[in-house]
């Protein structure tokens, strides 16, 4: 027995270490490429929420060059309020946000030490001052640009330029790609892979889109807590929240943690504590109504899953990782969900669970074309 379990545990070593190898790897290869793979994650971000309304125009007998030209002139109408509005007055007022953070970081620390909690300076001088020198060196960065996740490619107007013209390819003749993918995978895995793929596409569209919902909604209703209470910061601070808001359960801490930091120092405590109460009654109408009701279960993930997937994306490829970490996670989910249904179809009926998953019957192939059929039309 103990041989035996020695002859198990060697063979799965060998396995680890060649697929930790693999993706080291793998890693590499993205890292050296990511000026290309970069604007085409981004891509596919705009097309989850821009290939819905370039469907319906379609439908409705829109030629397909023609259907992704208005949407995508609608967009960067969009984009160009956006950036020509909002965005303009947050990189002005964001070195001051910066510092009335970091100067609200230092009354609490006041308010701890010299307060009624018997709390000794040294407990949490550290650990405030260093929140506090964060702020203050942030102020450059954050003034430079707030999206960030842009200012990592190494020409920002070309990238921008890329990821458009990519965004206007992708809808106008994704629709083609799925079946194009079968055809390619052949008769053992092309249903297979359009199946999953398609899941995929709707997972990461559904929390695209509801997120950008729930983000919108959170910095109107904190936008206005902050505008009702005299906050002179509420429009940036409401722009600093939506954008937040794409990174979850960190965003929205970081982003309330800083309005209510801000409104500390500009107004009054009493203020602060209205707008935490504001930033805390909404986090729990988002929790527990508003992603449950626009989301369902298209992502089906567990907090503590959501919240490792935003550290380990943000430790390791900062910004964008964080950005990015929750979509791949819920697409390798979703891939994952896709098996365990082939699994327990194949068991339930005595079949070989792996043969379910390698070599679909011609009936799952005649099945799977005509979905793909019907969903293309």
């Amino acid at each position: 027995m103990i041989d035996q379990g020695f002859v198990v545990l060697q063979r799965w070593g060998l396995r680890i270490i060649v697929v930790a190898a693999a993706l080291y790897v793998l890693g590499w290869g993205v890292g050296r490429t990511w000026m290309i793979w970069f604007p085409v994650s981004l891509a596919i971000l705009f097309a989850t929420v821009l290939g819905p309304p370039t469907k319906r125009l379609r439908d409705q007998g829109v030629p397909a060059a023609a259907a992704a030209g208005v949407v995508m002139l609608a967009f960067l109408a969009a984009l160009g309020f956006l950036f020509s509005i909002l965005i303009p007055q947050l990189v002005e007022e964001a070195p001051e946000i910066a510092d009335r953070a970091a100067k609200g970081v230092g009354e609490v620390q006041d308010w701890l030490v010299n307060g009624p909690l018997p709390i000794e300076a040294g407990q949490i001088s550290n650990a405030l001052n260093s929140v506090e020198d964060w702020l203050r060196n942030s102020a450059g960065d954050i003034s430079s640009g707030v999206l960030s996740t842009i200012g990592v490619a190494t020409n920002v107007v070309l990238n921008t330029v890329l990821v458009l013209i990519l965004t206007f390819l992708f809808i106008k003749d994704g629709h083609r790609f799925l079946p194009w993918v079968e055809r390619l995978g052949g008769h053992r895995v092309g249903g297979h892979l359009r199946e999953m793929l398609y899941r995929a596409w709707n997972t990461l569209g559904g929390f695209i889109r509801t997120q950008a919902l729930v983000s919108f909604i959170d910095a109107v209703l904190i936008g206005a807590a902050l505008a009702i209470v005299g906050q002179p910061l509420w429009v940036p601070l409401a722009v600093i929240t939506f954008i937040g808001g794409f990174i979850p359960i960190v965003g929205a801490f970081a982003s309330g943690a800083i309005a209510v930091l801000v409104t500390l120092v500009t107004n009054s405590p009493r203020d602060a504590l209205i707008i935490l109460a504001v930033i805390v009654a909404v986090q729990q109408l988002e929790g527990n109504v508003l992603s449950p009701m626009l989301q369902g279960k298209s992502m089906n993930l567990h907090p503590a899953v959501v919240l490792m997937a935003v550290t380990a994306g943000g430790s390791i490829f900062g910004i964008t990782g964080a950005f990015l970490a929750v979509p791949v996670t819920a697409t390798i989910a979703e891939i994952l969900r896709y098996a365990n249904e082939r699994i327990d179809a194949s068991l339930t009926a005595g079949g070989d669970p792996v043969a379910a998953l390698t070599a679909p019957t011609v009936a799952d192939v005649d099945a799977d074309a005509s979905a793909a059929q019907g969903r293309d039309t």
